[in-house]
């Protein structure tokens, strides 16, 4: 291996890790926990320590799908060189980090995927429009649907005539049903990805749709008689207990879906070096997060509680039903995806549901999608200005 090519790369795995930290300092470490934390039901310290450690398992047993898209599927024709990797994940982290010191609601998905694709065309790289159009297709929904899931949910919460003994543990069995049926790393054959429903069967010597379809029953009936023992028992501890479960499962979805935005970049570089597997990139990317949300989240962990303070438990659980859902389906996908703009997409929909169309900030709206699409537009930009010059000298 060429000493050149060795320094590069691990200049490379240095700015990974730098937007590993931004990552776990910015909004996937902050908002799964800040709503819970606004509601009082837990610390901010506490908070952080918890999102830090679901989002490394979240990195390890989920980060593949969309590290995989990040890395070899936003651009045709080129493979990024160890120079560009570098340009794209310091170009993203640094408006990340600008992103956070200044308080504008810079995307992370946003970032990363414009400077990739930036990067990739200054090297001559083709568009590949049909992984754009599912991009594209999931940001634009995300608003309606996570928006429109939430405010569903709060709209039916507060009902007399609908008790919560029964709407929480419903909801909780579909959370239920939908972890038991995402893939996660080593539950499939030889090691591979696999969901518990599959890895059940599989265990048992049974084939067939009927048996995941049982597992799938069964999951959501425990889920259910649990949650409606506990709210029964205790509605108010119960509520909070549904809320921590629900903030410490977006927490591992974020982990999830974050992390290829960190180490999705590195991955054609393994083919060149080949010192470190895919697993340990993950791995890496997942430790780099977790030390981020342990030193830099707290801090946006408290400024973000203060806003959601006024949610309380019910209306954090509406917010934080849809973002777990929208997280797995995206990590499904391959798609980077924003979690700010899922947060704060269901919590305009809660709000709606309980405080009509005065709850919603039309002009603060139309700031955060501006800060939204510009996020993806100067990174693009940045990207594209950068490696271009770099190829000048």
């Amino acid at each position: 291996m060429e000493l050149q090519l060795l320094a590069l790369f691990l200049i490379a795995g240095l700015a990974s890790l730098f937007m590993s930290w931004v990552i776990g300092a910015g909004s996937s470490g902050a908002t799964p926990f800040a709503p819970a934390v606004g509601a009082n039901a837990i610390s901010t310290m506490r908070a952080a320590f918890v999102v830090g450690i679901f989002g490394l398992a979240g990195a390890v047993t989920q980060g593949a799908n969309v590290s995989e898209a990040v890395g070899r599927g936003l651009v045709g024709g080129v493979t990024l060189p160890a120079t560009g990797v570098i340009v794209a994940l310091l170009a993203g982290a640094g408006l990340m980090a600008v992103g956070i010191y200044t308080g504008y609601p810079i995307a992370t998905a946003f970032t990363v995927t414009g400077a990739i694709i930036g990067v990739g065309m200054a090297l001559g790289g083709t568009p590949v429009w049909g992984k754009y159009q599912q991009i594209g297709a999931v940001w634009v929904l995300t608003p309606v649907v996570g928006g429109g899931f939430a405010y569903a949910i709060a709209s039916v919460l507060p009902r007399p005539d609908v008790p919560e003994s029964a709407t929480i543990p419903t909801l909780a069995a579909l959370v239920g049903v939908v972890l038991a049926n995402v893939e996660f790393a080593f539950l499939g054959p030889d090691g591979g990805p696999g969901s518990l429903t599959s890895l059940g069967p599989r265990l048992l010597d049974i084939d067939g749709v009927v048996a995941t379809v049982a597992l799938s029953g069964t999951v959501a009936a425990v889920v259910w008689a649990a949650v409606y023992r506990d709210i029964r028992h205790d509605e108010a501890g119960g509520l909070r207990r549904v809320l921590l479960a629900l903030g410490s499962l977006v927490a591992f979805s974020a982990g999830g879906s974050q992390v290829g935005l960190a180490v999705g970049p590195l991955l054609p570089l393994l083919d060149d070096v080949g010192v470190l597997s895919p697993a340990a990139v993950l791995l890496g990317g997942g430790l780099g997060i977790l030390v981020g949300s342990w030193t830099g989240a707290p801090r946006m962990i408290k400024s973000l509680a203060q806003d959601y303070s006024s949610l309380g438990p019910r209306r954090s659980i509406a917010a934080l039903i849809p973002s777990f859902l929208i997280a797995q389906l995206a990590v499904f996908l391959g798609v980077p995806v924003s979690f700010n703009e899922i947060i704060v997409s269901a919590i305009i929909g809660s709000g709606a549901a309980v405080g009509g169309s005065e709850a919603v900030d039309p002009r603060k709206i139309l700031v955060t999608v501006g800060a939204w699409a510009g996020s993806f537009t100067l990174a693009l930009a940045v990207g594209f200005g950068s490696m271009t010059a770099m190829n000048a000298f």
